[in-house]
């Protein structure tokens, strides 16, 4: 019980390191957007959302590279995922009140993002079916190669490219009396402080799955994801409370859409060909999916994120969450391991 209660303060401490980094590097993204004169939609689907992305992508390098599990990185992509799309907007609508959407978050953002989920299912199916690895355990596996995690990174770059088309169009204004020299500075420092509280909190969910005897992916899911998750968490809720909602879910799938096409294949190119389990991404998938279709559904419905609508992402999450503990007490096999 010492060992797990140390754990779970090497987590706490990771967030809170993890939440005071991103509120700098937030602050120079947010400086730079407007050094660079950017619009509201892309300062909110790109440069908030890479800035609030970074945790994401350090904790799939870190876990890839350092400790030789790339499932963990993965599965800390997908409970981000899920904690953006079912916790974030029902605490942002709790707490700053109802949240407008427009058509071109739902038709545009939201339908891209559900074309990254495709994609990356897509590249793991491939890695299966054309690069299987067999294992004694009889799981199906797959070795998921450099030119297979290009894919979802070109489609990455497409959604770059829409972007810089309203750029174009919308016209840009800049605001000069912003220090670009600082900001890139604080955004360098900024980084360096998430790198190290990303690195405590898979060093805990990496312990917590030796003390468990669980798969680290598992804890990944949950407490990584959910520590890694807090800049996208309070960018959200502040912009909420400012009336923009525009930023808000622009962020909320911008974030998802970069974790998914750029985060996941990050580790493969950095390392080269990494071994993914069919068992443990199909269930994680599925209920990624699952959430997307609730979530763009409740935000087609009126334009409009509703408290009660905010109140039933919540409980979707909370059900989220307690699945992945039945699974870890076997409770519930779904996920096999």
């Amino acid at each position: 019980m010492i060992e797990i209660a140390g754990l779970l303060a090497l987590a706490a401490v990771g967030a809170g390191i993890v939440w005071f980094g991103s509120i700098r590097l937030e602050d120079a993204a947010n400086d730079i957007a407007a050094g660079y004169g950017l619009p509201t939609v892309v300062q909110g689907a790109v440069i908030a959302a890479v800035g609030s992305s970074m945790p994401e992508l350090v904790s799939v390098l870190l876990a890839t590279l350092v400790h030789g599990e790339f499932e963990l990185g993965v599965g800390s992509i997908v409970g981000s995922a899920v904690f953006n799309l079912l916790a974030i907007p029902g605490m942002a609508v709790v707490i700053g009140g109802g949240i407008d959407t427009t058509r071109e978050l739902v038709y545009k953002e939201a339908l891209f993002y559900m074309l990254a989920v495709a994609s990356l299912l897509l590249t793991f199916s491939l890695a299966v079916i054309y690069n299987p690895v067999t294992a004694a355990d009889g799981l199906i596996r797959g070795a998921v190669s450099r030119p297979l995690a290009l894919f979802p990174v070109a489609l990455y770059g497409l959604y770059i490219f829409t972007q810089y088309l309203d750029v174009a169009d919308e016209g840009r204004v800049v605001d000069e009396s912003v220090d670009m020299g600082r900001a890139w500075l604080w955004f360098g420092v900024g980084l360096v402080t998430i790198v190290i509280g990303v690195e405590g909190l898979v060093r805990s969910a990496v312990g917590l799955g030796e003390a468990f005897g669980t798969p680290a992916f598992l804890w990944g899911m949950t407490v990584v994801a959910a520590g890694s998750s807090l800049p996208d968490t309070f960018v959200s809720i502040a912009a909420a409370q400012a009336d923009r909602p525009t930023v808000t879910l622009a962020n909320v799938l911008g974030s998802n859409t970069f974790d998914l096409l750029i985060c996941v294949p990050a580790g493969v190119l950095a390392a080269g060909t990494l071994t993914v389990n069919f068992a443990y991404i199909v269930p994680m998938m599925s209920f990624l999916v699952f959430a997307t279709i609730v979530f763009f559904g409740i935000s087609r419905t009126e334009m409009r994120l509703s408290r009660r609508e905010a109140w039933t992402l919540l409980g979707l999450y909370t059900a989220f969450v307690c699945w992945l503990v039945l699974e870890s007490l076997r409770v519930v096999t779904v996920i096999e391991f």
